[in-house]
């Protein structure tokens, strides 16, 4: 039955390849695949490698960089790389805590450095002072978590370069795996590594310079498990932007937590866990996945900024994450300050009140002009009994719905306290239940 199976990807890699050549992209994702990875929705992604010791941008600083400067970082930063403090567990129930359903590590950026233990050379993590499987780690702590696991992996390999004694660039034919045979070969043969010795691997993100590269890997990927997601190299990966309009699902937003995608101790720009809650909303309301980068310091820790970050997210995911469970778009994405998702199958509709400085105890009127109430329609405030507001017995916190001219009418408070001083920055997630498009009969 394998056989069959491989020979059925070995045609359909053919079919795809000759596609390929009319500049078309080869995605042999199975749709159902594609359809399970849509609904996971939020994904942790994890940007590291060893010359975070200096908290530079990843890879990149090899290209145009001296000789002298070549030879230390690939026979001095090894050395000293010690992340002693790395706790894999620690990192997946944060990730789970937080509502995200699977990670995506870099394990080998565009150095070449590999932070997996691998045969094809000893540029890795095992040649260091730290000397253990960081991969291995990441799959088997984020799996017990329930996780689906990712890796991300680069075709490009300065290093490789470098032992050839080639110039590292990004755009001359013998950098690429196109014009370099050798290189070809031997990315392969890490991509093999990679789709057999950690079990069944969920999600693999392609990045690099050619698609030829990419291309070349997911055949790999998909002769090895046709069930495999390719992400980047079979489908559209926005990269720090998210579109004005939906995408023909499925696709993945990825955007960093700070300005660059691996540490930096300074000179940083963090966003907001607002900010974070916000793009997630956006994405999610245009059938989108999102996936949030952390870049984890020398030692192996989350900076205190993102740790802190991520737990505001948890915080506003565990009273709304019902509204992420088994819901899909609506056809309208917004009206103005309020997104929607629905419950697929369900005439559920969960719309995000995207608002500024919303008071505890206050009540808030709003008009949704695209929706209409049924017979029996239900209104609420995910995390919200709406029968309290604590010291004040005499409010009467119940949400309100009702058909108007206008449009449906909802009449909301905020009324949990989830702050001492009572200020909560984050949006409102309200329920509302047997309500249709005014398109739809």
């Amino acid at each position: 039955m394998k056989k069959i199976q491989r020979l059925t990807v070995l045609l359909l890699i053919l079919i795809g390849s000759q596609a390929m050549g009319q500049g078309n992209i080869l995605d042999l994702n199975k749709p159902k695949r594609e359809a399970w990875f849509s609904k996971l929705g939020f994904g942790m992604f994890i940007h590291w490698s060893m010359d975070v010791q200096l908290g530079m941008v990843i890879s990149h600083s090899m290209v145009g960089a001296s000789d002298d400067y070549l030879d230390r970082y690939v026979f001095e930063l090894p050395k000293t790389f010690n992340p002693d403090e790395f706790d894999a567990t620690a990192w997946a129930k944060a990730a789970k805590l937080s509502g995200m359903k699977y990670v995506v590590f870099t394990t080998k950026h565009h150095n070449g450095f590999c932070m997996f233990d691998t045969k094809t050379t000893d540029f890795d993590i095992m040649n260091t002072p730290y000397g253990k499987d960081i991969t291995r780690q990441i799959v088997d702590a984020f799996r017990k978590e329930g996780l689906a696991i990712g890796f991300y992996y680069s075709p490009d390999d300065f290093y490789f370069l470098y032992k050839q004694g080639r110039l590292v660039s990004r755009d001359r034919p013998e950098a690429l795996a196109s014009g370099n045979e050798p290189l070809n070969k031997y990315v392969k043969e890490q991509m093999r590594e990679l789709m057999t010795n950690y079990g069944k691997i969920d999600i693999i993100f392609l990045d690099g310079r050619e698609q030829y590269a990419k291309t070349e890997l997911a055949k790999v990927c998909w002769e090895i498990d046709p069930e495999v997601v390719v992400t980047r190299g079979a489908m559209e990966t926005p990269e720090q932007f998210t579109p004005d309009q939906p995408l023909p699902a499925p696709w993945e937003a990825n955007y960093t937590f700070g300005d660059q995608w691996q540490y930096r101790p300074t000179n940083e720009h963090y966003k907001t866990a607002n900010d974070v809650i916000r793009k997630l909303i956006d994405i999610r309301a245009k059938g989108g996945n999102f996936l949030l980068n952390f870049g984890p310091d020398e030692k192996g820790r989350l900076p205190k900024e993102q740790a802190e970050g991520l737990n505001e997210i948890s915080l506003w995911m565990f009273i709304n994450q019902e509204a992420f469970e088994n819901t899909v778009p609506l056809d309208i994405v917004r009206e103005e300050n309020i997104w929607f998702l629905k419950k697929a199958d369900e005439n559920t509709v969960y719309a995000f009140l995207v608002e500024d400085a919303w008071p505890l105890g206050e009540r808030r009127v709003r008009t949704i002009k695209c929706l209409k109430a049924g017979k029996n329609p239900k209104i609420s405030v995910l995390g919200q009994n709406g029968k309290v507001l604590e010291y004040n017995p005499d409010v009467d916190p119940t949400p309100t719905i009702k058909n108007t001219k206008a449009g449906l009418e909802i009449s909301v408070m905020r009324a949990h306290r989830i702050y001492n001083d009572r200020k909560w920055p984050n949006p409102i997630v309200v329920k509302l239940e047997d309500v249709v498009l005014k398109s739809e009969k």
